[in-house]
């Protein structure tokens, strides 16, 4: 496996751009885990090993316990996922597969138990974010410890 280039180098203003975002979106005040858990959970439907790698990393250095990052797949069977937790990864979800079913109206009632209509904004954003960040990783090859 190789990485077919390396966009930050190839790029830099793209890459100033998608770091602005980032920051944006790291500065709404989603909580740091909650951010890690859908970064995680995108990355998995997106099939971003990068990504995965990268954000179970950070979400292990914020004290969460492993389990939290193991049982992610499986969130819905699990208890040791807030409510609250439980309606930002489903809307996660449905965001990251937007095609398919848009994010039906339940969803989004769901959601909105647990955050404004500013946070609402804000997790989408932050979907977008991974979404964003998964996309560039899987087309230009990137895989865990490629620049190392």
């Amino acid at each position: 496996m190789s990485v077919r280039f390396n966009y930050r180098k190839v790029n830099s203003s793209m890459l100033e751009a998608m770091l602005a975002f980032e920051q944006a979106v790291s500065g709404s005040g989603v909580d740091k885990v909650l951010y890690e858990l859908i970064k995680i959970r995108a990355s998995q439907i997106n099939g971003c090993a990068y990504c995965i790698d990268y954000h179970v990393k950070d979400l292990l250095q914020l004290g969460e316990p492993v389990e939290r990052a193991l049982m992610l797949s499986v969130w819905k069977e699990m208890p040791t996922y807030s409510d609250k937790e439980k309606a930002a990864l489903e809307l996660t979800e449905y965001v990251t597969r937007i095609s398919e079913a848009g994010v039906p109206q339940d969803v989004y009632e769901r959601v909105r138990e647990h955050f404004s209509e500013k946070e609402y904004i804000d997790l989408v954003m932050a979907v977008n974010a991974i979404c964003s960040w998964n996309r560039i990783a899987i087309s230009t090859g990137m895989y865990p410890g490629c620049f190392d």
